[in-house]
């Protein structure tokens, strides 16, 4: 069957609108500079580090918390109204936390926040999907660089802040960002009124699978007391629970698992679970190694880490390109074995000591290779379900996106942990960071293998217009 060739360059302006907006939500929940302020915080408010540090987990737990209700929202409300009332409220709950008398009115705002942002998080995949179609990997590679530059940024001005005014503009710099979102908002994206539809909340679903995620993502971080085993293993129990409620249930669970039935999107959420596995693992794992091995101070740890966001920076443009090019499963498993290959030198490292140059090199390649796997992933992910589907595809996918960092972050530090018990000599702490690297590589090598069983492209695409018309199935060439 001959096939009309496309334009696969030309992106009607309404997408570049739609995606500024679309970016603003994540970037601002993402800019944190509330986590290297703590120090000055517990000062200012009288309180401890300990009692004052929940001004960060506690925001943390609360958007794990709100996750699962995305989809049903945007479902009943539709998109630009939820997105509205959460930037909405996000922006008022910058304003109280920058009024804050106290450490305990401090945390409990920063909850409320944290709740408006879980719901603001999935949004920007959402709505780039309903408007980009196939040309979702292309709009979210520019998309990302953003979100990339959120945490660069946040401690960057957190750190003037503090120096020039006080720390309550930690907050209340949020308010003129949020008032213009919120206008542009009104202005640039699509009413979606006429899709939504009446859908009674799986309230069983969410007594299960919130808590669940909130204990898991608390025990995980935990883990070495009794506390974090505890949570963990109730957490565990828990989504077990929501899991054979949910396939009970069907269409009409929270989360509707039976997207997960596409082979694609199965394969898809498996490679993303994996890709956010290895790099937080890896986030959490290198600067341990360069501290505690290395003996690098926390400055010089950070400027080492460098050429890991630098890597992902500079290629995230291409991938749109790149994907369209050589297809969504040689791209990722490419991009997979790169990882790879820029992790292996981690075992040489750890055996020989550091390298400057060495690091840098492996750093850099492993964050080209990781940016290569997971916009062309998600792309595939989107691209299989029905524009009907993508409220509850995206918060599925952003569920286990979520689970993938702490699930595989807890088994390496595990491990690591293990290893460090067996002695303190020098030998024995070159053999464990060895042997935490060769088990960063084994994950490396599983999420190759994942990304091999994507689709070598988009066979079938979804062209959805702002306007809210019934999508296009559009089938197109391997």
């Amino acid at each position: 069957m001959s096939k009309e060739p496309r334009e696969p360059d030309r992106l009607d302006p309404q997408v570049w609108k739609i995606t500024s907006v679309a970016v603003m939500g994540p970037f601002l929940s993402l800019l944190d500079v509330v986590n290297v302020s703590l120090s000055t915080l517990a000062v200012e408010l009288h309180s401890s580090l300990t009692t004052i540090q929940w001004a960060t987990s506690g925001y943390l737990l609360a958007l794990a918390l709100m996750l699962p209700l995305n989809g049903w929202l945007v479902e009943r409300i539709g998109a630009k109204s939820l997105y509205l009332w959460c930037f909405s409220a996000f922006t008022l709950c910058s304003a109280l936390c920058g009024v804050a008398w106290s450490a305990n009115a401090l945390i409990g705002f920063r909850i409320l926040q944290g709740m408006s942002g879980g719901l603001m998080a999935p949004m920007m995949q959402m709505m780039m999907a309903r408007v980009a179609g196939r040309h979702m990997a292309r709009v979210l590679g520019y998309a990302a660089l953003p979100i990339m530059l959120a945490p660069i940024l946040g401690p960057v001005i957190a750190g003037a802040i503090l120096q020039h005014a006080s720390w309550r503009w930690l907050f209340l710099v949020n308010l003129p960002v949020g008032a213009l979102a919120i206008v542009l908002a009104i202005f640039f994206l699509p009413n979606d009124r006429e899709e939504t539809k009446q859908r009674d909340l799986d309230l069983v679903g969410f007594a299960l699978l919130s808590p669940g995620l909130v204990l898991f993502l608390y025990g995980s971080g935990h883990m070495g007391e009794r506390i974090g085993q505890i949570t963990v293993a109730l957490s565990v129990v828990l989504l077990a629970m929501f899991f054979k409620v949910a396939v009970r249930k069907g269409n009409r669970a929270l989360i509707d698992l039976q997207l997960f039935k596409s082979k694609t999107f199965a394969a898809s959420s498996v490679t993303q679970f994996m890709s956010n596995g290895v790099l937080f693992a890896g986030q959490m794992l290198i600067p341990i190694y360069l501290s505690r091995a290395c003996g690098r101070s926390p400055s010089a740890t950070g400027w080492l880490l460098a050429p890991l966001g630098v890597g992902m920076i500079c290629s995230y443009p291409w991938i749109g390109a790149l994907t369209q090019r050589f297809g969504i499963r040689r791209l990722s498993a490419g991009g997979a074995f790169l990882a790879l290959a820029g992790t292996l030198p981690f075992i040489w490292l750890a055996n020989h000591g550091l390298s400057v140059a060495v690091l840098a090199c492996a750093l850099f390649l492993r964050g080209v290779g990781l940016s290569a796997v997971g916009i062309p992933s998600i792309s595939a992910a989107y691209a299989s379900v029905k524009k009907r589907d993508l409220p509850m595809a995206t918060t599925s996918l952003n569920i286990v996106q979520r689970l993938g960092g702490p699930t595989m972050t807890t088994l390496c530090a595990t491990f690591l942990g293990w290893s460090l018990r067996s002695g303190h000599s020098h030998l024995s702490l070159s053999s464990a960071f060895v042997a935490i690297f060769m088990l960063l590589c084994l994950l490396h090598a599983l999420l190759f293998a994942a990304s091999l069983r994507l689709p070598f492209s988009i066979d079938k695409t979804i062209e959805i217009s702002t306007a809210g018309e019934d999508p296009k199935i559009l089938e197109m060439v391997e």
